[in-house]
């Protein structure tokens, strides 16, 4: 094999809480990621002579991005030299709650364990996974997850969202570090279990207790995001919330109608995608 294409899938946050700082300065976390694999970034690893990395977005094409950091991490960890070129078209929104980077970081690790055809245990991956990041360790697996501690303690769920999800990113970059340091901490936990009724959820209940501790930061200082939460819930939406530290909204609705009519109405310049949870 000379070359691998994959998708490096983006993920909401189905409530998304800070319970703590660590004395390592990280936060523990509970959440519930869910995969969005109707948006991706497009990536290709081919075999080369020499490292080359790059995007479509030219400010991303440095050192400091997480796939030419991931490359160095897996490098220095089995101590081989990975002569690819790795190109990466974007579509995930930077900055904005759906983790994209992370992502692509964890693609690329998969990546390149498959085009060298490399054993490496799920153990040892995930500790490099989670020195690139906390939400890396997710997108080696990313399926329906409880994510506990920084997020990398997962537990997988097997159920299905149904109804139709409309992403909307005002194209609004939100500080990770920015939103850690004005959150408020909330050691209060969200009992999933009681969302879940027949292997779906109940939506009154999950709209009555899941939120995201962030948006109180975020939409005192960006009342446009606030806005967009209001509104897919004046359009139909079952249930809205942000996702991540932001700035992206979702909502998700029964009917494709109503998610198409509510993309219809909100601001034009707005990334806007609608797709089936089913």
């Amino acid at each position: 094999m000379q070359k691998i294409e994959l998708k490096s899938i983006a993920k909401i946050n189905v409530g998304l809480k800070v319970l703590r700082k660590r004395d390592d300065g990280f936060h523990d976390l509970q959440t519930l990621f869910y995969p969005v694999k109707s948006l991706y970034d497009d990536i290709l690893i081919a075999k080369s002579k020499k490292f080359q990395f790059r995007t479509n977005i030219a400010e991303l094409n440095t050192e400091e991005n997480l796939i030419v950091k991931a490359v160095k991490m897996i490098e220095s960890q089995l101590n081989i030299k990975f002569d690819v070129e790795i190109s990466c078209k974007k579509s995930i929104p930077q900055g904005a709650g759906l983790a994209g980077g992370s992502s692509n970081a964890a693609t690329v690790l998969l990546g390149l364990i498959k085009l060298f055809d490399l054993e490496l245990p799920n153990k040892r991956l995930s500790k490099i996974a989670l020195e690139l990041g906390s939400d890396v360790p997710y997108f080696l697996n990313p399926v329906p997850s409880f994510g506990t501690s920084r997020g990398e303690v997962l537990e997988q769920i097997n159920f299905p969202l149904k109804g139709y999800l409309l992403i909307v990113n005002p194209g609004i970059h939100i500080s990770t570090k920015e939103a850690f340091q004005n959150v408020k901490k909330d050691p209060s936990l969200i009992n999933y279990n009681r969302l879940i009724v027949d292997g779906e959820f109940d939506f009154n209940e999950i709209k009555r207790t899941v939120q995201n501790d962030f948006e109180e930061y975020v939409f005192e200082k960006y009342p446009q995001i606030a806005k967009i939460k209001t509104d897919l819930y004046e359009f139909g939406a079952r249930f809205a919330l942000m996702t991540g530290t932001g700035s992206t909204v979702y909502g998700i609705f029964d009917d494709l109608l109503k998610a198409e009519y509510a993309a219809s109405q909100l601001n034009s310049s707005f990334m806007k995608l609608v797709s089936n949870l089913g």
